[in-house]
């Protein structure tokens, strides 16, 4: 796909990298402009090859904790509520257990190549998540990628888990996930010339549904949800492959 333009429609051009930098030079206010497209991602099992829910489903749950995802699914709770009270009974492990958890998860080797190819073109990217920024911020900053975040607020507490808040301050705010994907994709697709989203479950069917189906990529539990509703979309197995669709190999 061809790079997203400036208004005026004049493309975005590639840093010349034959061209040596002047420290003495004054800032280009051109070259600071904000970007003119935006992915929206998911993060756990779509910029992560496993969720971090289910890594600690198998590995560290104790065998008598009530069903909260079973009640998550009867509509008795919702999604935010589930997976507060599962992170909250961790309190019995350790947070050196967690983190192996959370390494566990698959980052993408590619992340940090991915990230500033679509910085090269013009594009920024947006990672929404239901899950706690805990494990998500820590995970990027060890791809030495700092995108724009929105994800749950949480601390490890010893004896009492990793413990979840909604942001309760962010304009994204929701109370059934936490954080209110479909509403950051609005506020791109007000901003932005493209806006993409990509993500693996069935609470990201409502953000896929507002971009185009070229910029809509899925798997997992999004794939099912969207092919059922007859909404196109674009496969994907590695977050990385998605940068590829949208700017090129």
């Amino acid at each position: 796909m061809p790079r997203c333009s400036r208004p005026g429609g004049s493309a975005i051009a590639a840093p010349d990298p034959s061209a040596a930098p002047d420290p003495s030079a004054a800032p280009d206010p051109s070259t600071a402009a904000e970007p003119c497209a935006a992915l929206v991602t998911d993060f756990d099992g779509t910029m992560t090859a496993r969720d971090f829910y289910s890594l600690v489903s198998e590995r560290l749950l104790p065998p008598d904790l009530p069903d909260h995802w079973g009640q998550y699914r009867a509509g008795h709770v919702t999604h935010f509520e589930a997976l507060q009270r599962i992170f909250a009974s961790l309190g019995r492990h350790s947070e050196a257990e967690l983190l192996e958890v959370m390494d566990a998860m698959g980052l993408d080797e590619g992340l940090a190549g991915s990230v500033a190819r679509l910085t090269e073109h013009g594009w920024e990217v947006v990672v929404v998540s239901a899950g706690c920024s805990w494990y998500v911020d820590r995970l990027l900053a060890s791809a030495g990628v700092e995108p724009e975040v929105h994800a749950n607020p949480g601390r490890f507490v010893p004896g009492q888990g990793l413990l979840m808040q909604r942001p309760e301050a962010s304009p994204f705010v929701s109370h059934e996930l936490g954080v209110d994907k479909a509403a950051v994709v609005r506020d791109r697709l007000a901003r932005r010339e493209r806006v993409a989203f990509a993500g693996d479950g069935w609470p990201d069917l409502d953000a896929a549904r507002l971009v185009p189906a070229e910029l809509r990529f899925a798997r997992g539990d999004l794939a099912t949800a969207a092919a059922a509703e007859g909404l196109a979309f674009q496969r994907f197995e590695r977050w990385s492959q998605i940068v590829d669709e949208v700017v090129g190999p």
